[in-house]
This record gives structure tokens, sequence and C-alpha cells, in this order.
């Protein structure tokens, strides 16, 4: 009877010492966000060390856009390896900031907004919206040439030029990813750099 309880005690313990950690969140309380901000995290995992290592002139290894879905801030962002359920596939997602800035996924982030313009952040968001309820899956070949799938600095770069604003440039960049061969494309220093956008908050 003893071990048992035991047993139970220390479950009982992991279990919320496990729900404590999914509620917590590096996000400042008191941010506000806008319709059109866009957001950035670093990781700690394989894929984000490897982005970091090739993104010589960045701080972050993952992009999101903020939209509004019925009145409450939310990011819509393209991402592998994080699935909400058993045979969840890669891809576009909608998540809270909370969420998206979870300790499990980010250890770093910042927050940044277009420059006196306020009609182009809010078209973005909308073409943001667009892609993801249009369910599009994550762009394993990182090909921003191809829409019908996409990876996070594609997704960004393709709602604020659809809004009418470049953010990334021309310049694609060649790396290695874990398993994968070489591939061509946009990194998240590319948008972050982008003197069109002013610093929020770093985080």
């Amino acid at each position: 009877m003893m071990k048992t309880a035991i047993c139970l005690a220390l479950l009982t313990a992991t279990l919320i010492s496990c729900n404590d950690k999914k509620d917590l969140t590096i996000f400042p309380a008191g941010c506000e966000l806008k319709t059109g901000d866009i957001v950035f995290r670093r990781g700690g995992g394989i894929s984000s060390h490897a982005v970091m290592m090739a993104d010589r002139n960045g701080r972050y290894s993952h992009v999101g856009i903020v939209v509004d879905s019925a009145g409450k801030k939310m990011i819509v962002h393209a991402v592998p390896d994080e699935p909400d359920f058993e045979g969840d596939p890669d891809r576009v997602k909608m998540e809270t900031p909370e969420k998206f800035f979870s300790p499990i996924n980010a250890n770093a982030g910042e927050v940044k907004r277009l420059k006196g313009d306020t009609i182009i952040p809010l078209k973005a968001a909308e073409y943001a919206m667009q892609t993801y309820r249009r369910n599009t899956l994550f762009d394993h070949n990182y090909d921003d040439s191809d829409t019908t799938k996409m990876y996070c600095c594609e997704l960004v770069e393709f709602a604020y030029a659809k809004a009418g604003l470049t953010l990334a440039g021309t310049e694609r960049h060649d790396i290695s990813l874990p398993g994968m061969k070489k591939i061509r494309c946009m990194l998240p220093s590319d948008i972050c750099n982008n003197k069109s956008l002013k610093k929020i908050i770093a985080f």
C-alpha cells in the first residue's frame, strides 16, 4: 500500500508539473499586439539550432503574423513537428500568443510592427487568415515559388507582398537542415531586419 501511495503521489506531481509547463509562457503580460504585427521566436530544438547556424544575421528561428480572430489576437504561422493531436499534419496553424511563445518552443521572442502604415498590416493579416483557412500544409521543400504549401518566412512574406509590401526582398540562402538535402530559402532575419519595421518589445 505504501509503495502504491508513493507511486500515485509521484505520478500526480509529474502530471501537475507537466500541466504547469504547458500553462507557462515567455510572452510578456500586458504586451498589446496589433493586427499585422510580426512575431519572432528562437527555440531550443535541432531545427532551430540549424536555422540559427545558417542565419548569421539573425536572432530568431521562427516567425508568424498576428491576426484578429473574432476580436481576439492570435498568431498564424507555418510550423513542422508541433502536432495538436495524433495524426495532425505539419501545417499553417493559428494559436494564442501564449502558446506560440510557450517555453517548450521558445526561449526568446520579439514583436515588430510596420512603421506608419496601418492599412497594409490589416490586409496582410487577412491574407494570412485566408491561408490558414485553406488548411495549407507546411512546405518541407521550402519552395517559395509554390504557395500551395508554405514555410514560416514564406507565409509572412506572401501575406505582406499580397498587401503591397515586400519584406524579405529577393535574397535567398542555401542551407542544410537535419535530415534534408540543401535547400534555398528565406530566413527570419530577412524579414526581421527590414528597416520598415520597428521593434515593439524583445524578451
